[in-house]
């Protein structure tokens, strides 16, 4: 029931790591706000004060109003429990258990991308930050675009998107009741039709900057990769390269000159090895294993001259329809089990049928 996952969400003191916590041992969502005080206590991380907080009838109050905003306005909601909640934020611990979407996107696509940088992007930024989103579209890759609508390299990666046609995702730290900055509400309207404006924030949510800092989770989170395009010592986008480093996904960035203000953050992710030199759409497709389109190779069925048991061809029939696919999509498709599908394509790897990718996905050599 949609009041009770809303008000999941909003309790004070409870985030996405104890939320999910205590689903698991009640049994339930609804189950969370019938629980007796005395039994909630006894509950890991909860304790007496986040008891109280949960059966305060308030909080219900406040979800039934959220619901009527959220019906009034469109706005599709996406719980942890469902299988419209995005794919890749399952693997990521302190992902939200719910989240806020105006926009009609596919955020389970085959590629995704975060692009992140300085609020005072430089000539050269937004030059990169254009030329990659151009060229990748223009090789035929249907991919994502998530970033956060600021200033700079942010805006400049959403606007790109539109402009060639390439669905594109803004994270937002506060609800879809208003926009920050207001000077971007122009873009963030022709997103809503060519992408999506998406946050775990409910209506009403001051305005607070440590909510920018929590929102980048979900960008990160959303994307198979973290592009740096620039950023001085310290900034947003450096918070966001380590937060998809901590969930184990690509981070690169775009070098710049010695000296340079704007390019000593993407110059220091380089020297640490935690983000991949990249200075074109050919390297991130190196990277991240993406073949270009305009180079496929011949048809799986004209070049696999290998013995396949029932099972294993069951899982190339599956990846025949796509250019890739999930584990996750794989046990759903094909109901087995993960630790089943990790073995089937384990051999399938051996026999030199199928490529491992990052992110969990797999394609057809």
């Amino acid at each position: 029931m949609l009041l009770f996952r809303v008000a999941l969400s909003i309790v004070p003191g409870i985030g996405g790591v104890l939320a999910r916590n205590l689903v698991a041992y009640v049994g339930s969502v609804e189950g969370v706000f019938r629980e007796p005080v005395s039994k909630l206590m006894k509950i890991p991380g909860i304790g007496e004060v986040n008891a109280h907080r949960i059966r305060d009838k308030n909080i219900l109050l406040r979800a039934e109003e959220e619901i009527h905003f959220i019906e009034k306005n469109g706005i599709g909601v996406l719980f942890y429990l469902e299988e419209n909640y995005p794919r890749r934020f399952r693997n990521c611990p302190d992902a939200p258990v719910i989240c806020y979407m105006k926009g009609n996107v596919n955020l389970d696509c085959d590629k995704a991308i975060s692009i992140v940088g300085t609020r005072n992007a430089t000539d050269y930024g937004r030059q990169v930050c254009d030329e990659l989103i151009r060229d990748l579209a223009a090789k035929g890759h249907h991919f994502l675009v998530v970033s956060g609508l600021a200033y700079g390299i942010d805006i400049q990666a959403h606007k790109t998107s539109l402009k060639h046609k390439v669905p594109t995702v803004g994270v937002l730290g506060h609800g879809l009741d208003r926009l920050y900055p207001a000077a971007h509400s122009r873009t963030a309207k022709a997103m809503v039709e060519e992408g999506a404006l998406l946050t775990d924030f409910p209506s009403k949510t001051k305005i607070d900057p440590p909510n920018f800092i929590r929102r980048n989770r979900l960008i990160a989170g959303l994307s198979d990769a973290t592009i740096v395009v620039e950023s001085g010592e310290k900034g947003g986008a450096l918070i966001t390269a380590d937060i998809a480093a901590s969930y184990d996904r690509d981070v690169c960035a775009f070098p710049g000159r010695v000296g340079d203000f704007y390019s000593k953050g993407c110059n220091d992710l380089i020297k640490r090895n935690i983000a991949a030199l990249i200075e074109n759409a050919s390297d991130l497709e190196y990277v991240l294993g993406w073949e270009d389109p305009a180079k496929k190779s011949a048809p799986f069925q004209q070049r696999l001259f290998v013995d396949l048991t029932p099972e294993e061809e069951k899982l190339i029939d599956l990846l025949k329809r796509d250019e890739k696919m999930h584990i996750d999509s794989f046990c759903q498709a094909a109901d087995m089990s993960m630790g089943k599908i990790s073995a089937l394509l384990l051999e399938l790897e051996f026999k030199g049928v199928v490529d491992a990718l990052p992110g969990n996905l797999y394609r057809l050599k």
